[in-house]
């Protein structure tokens, strides 16, 4: 008899057998999801920080870049109230205070969210294309839903006055 994506033995016959693995790949994709909600949550997790994580068994790492010293160990910490958590390791990067930086910051903003296309993704609570500016050089990391999309971000930041480089992370939606 099939019930769902289980199936239930008829009477005398053996009950189905469920790896370890399987299990383990199901409750570390329920605890990948859990950290990206808590990620996302932050109180101060904007567009000119990029935070990432993987899961490994118990332990989770992060890994990113932020502007603000608290952001690193805010999201260390509300990853350790999981329950499922055994481990954090927190590799995230404290970018450094820079005027210039800073400038740039806004200015690559004003310039891919200011225009028509992409402006549409700075409407979002967490916007989905993430600008992160070390020493004038720029990376754009997220998700955009095109691939004109993903280039129009580029070609924009790469247009700001004081931007040495632009490397360009953005993934597209796999809708494309």
């Amino acid at each position: 008899m099939l019930l769902g994506s289980f199936i239930i033995p008829e009477a005398g016959q053996d009950r189905p057998k469920f790896s370890r693995q399987s299990r383990k790949q199901v409750s570390e994709a329920r605890l990948m999801e859990e950290v990206r909600h808590q990620l996302v949550m932050l109180s101060w997790y904007g567009v000119f920080d990029n935070l990432e994580y993987s899961v490994r068994g118990d332990t989770v790492i992060l890994s990113g870049q932020v502007t603000r010293p608290t952001l690193k160990s805010d999201a260390e910490a509300q990853v350790k109230k999981l329950e499922e958590v055994g481990k954090v390791i927190n590799n995230i990067e404290v970018l450094p205070l820079s005027p210039n930086d800073d400038r740039i910051r806004i200015a690559v903003y004003r310039a891919i969210f200011g225009s028509a296309g992409l402006d549409r993704y700075a409407m979002l609570a967490v916007p989905p294309i993430h600008i992160v500016v070390r020493n004038g050089h720029v990376t754009l990391t997220g998700v955009v839903s095109r691939n004109a999309d993903k280039y129009e971000a580029e070609i924009r930041a790469k247009g700001v006055s004081g931007v040495f480089s632009v490397t360009n992370q953005l993934r597209v939606e796999q809708g494309e």
